[in-house]
């Protein structure tokens, strides 16, 4: 194990929730749990974190020796009276998959969709209902700054940072991937540095490129977390974010046994762990196609 930098490790490490039920991939439950009960069992498990299961699709038949760690993903609505309803709906399959099978299954987070109508009080009091699960809300990068400045006021009135911010960075169109600069956005907000930040679709590979299954260029996952940690840790501005965002060229990425950097700047392992703590993981379909990519590049 001793030649994967440490450094790679501390950017990487339980980074990929596997998401092989969803677009491109699209599998059924029973192929995608099989595959998530044999990534557990390689080598590059360390790379692997939650598996997204859609609340409607909760089972029962897990390997007790291999527990499943689920990241929920509640359904999407339209405006907060449906979202109220569907939250409910929700918690109630989390509270009674957590119930029944509670050597098999522990659901480590929520992901859900917020409709644009949300307002801080409506917000707060799902906290009641969902108690200390860590939950990570979805909007788009048009509403991420108010999205993230609402999750952050919620957050410092509580113990513990449980809300964050969810970002979609691609899908299987065009149209569906933001810009560079959309995302740069996002990880600049002062908020963003207190309030943890997934990433979901479209980050197959570690770094931007063309990809004719999609006609466009594909956000690199190196680039995404590298970008949010050193942005926090040096207090960037959405141009210089928007910089690493773009970079193409794998020779600008370094990672040793002590630091991880990106051309001149750097973050040593004690730092990334911290900041580690903050840009959680991306959603992907793939969690062959990340490590064969990584391999290719020499970093694995």
């Amino acid at each position: 194990m001793g030649e994967i930098a440490v450094s790679l490790r501390g950017l990487l490490a339980r980074s990929i929730d596997y998401a092989g039920m969803f677009p491109p991939c699209q599998l059924e439950l029973e192929p995608s749990l099989k595959n998530q009960a044999q990534y557990l069992r390689t080598a590059d498990a360390w790379m692997l974190s939650a598996f997204v299961l859609p609340v409607e699709q909760f089972v029962t038949e897990f390997d007790p020796l291999h527990p499943l760690q689920v990241s929920a993903l509640g359904p999407k609505t339209e405006n907060a009276a449906a979202f109220r309803a569907a939250l409910a709906k929700t918690n109630a399959a989390i509270r009674s998959l957590s119930t029944h099978n509670v050597d098999l299954v522990s659901v480590s987070q929520l992901e859900m969709f917020l409709p644009p109508d949300i307002d801080s009080q409506l917000l707060n009091e799902t906290r009641s209902i969902l108690g200390t699960l860590p939950t990570f809300w979805e909007a788009p990068p048009d509403r991420a700054e108010q999205t993230i400045a609402l999750v952050a006021e919620l957050n410092s009135n509580a113990d513990a940072p449980t809300f964050g911010y969810k970002l979609r960075t691609g899908g299987v169109t065009a149209d569906a991937f933001p810009t560079t600069v959309q995302i740069a956005q996002s990880l600049v907000t002062p908020a963003t540095h207190q309030v943890p930040i997934k990433f979901t679709a479209g980050l197959h590979h570690p770094l931007r490129m063309f990809r004719d299954e999609v006609k466009t260029k594909m956000h690199g996952f190196l680039n995404v977390l590298g970008a949010a940690v050193l942005a926090a840790e040096y207090k960037w501005d959405s141009r210089q974010a928007a910089l690493m965002l773009e970079d193409e060229n794998a020779d600008s990425f370094s990672f040793t046994d002590e630091f991880f950097a990106w051309r001149e700047w750097k973050i040593d392992i004690k730092r990334l762990q911290d900041r580690r703590k903050f840009v959680t993981s991306f959603g992907s379909c793939s969690f062959d196609e990340p490590r064969e990519d990584l391999r290719a590049l020499g970093f694995l």
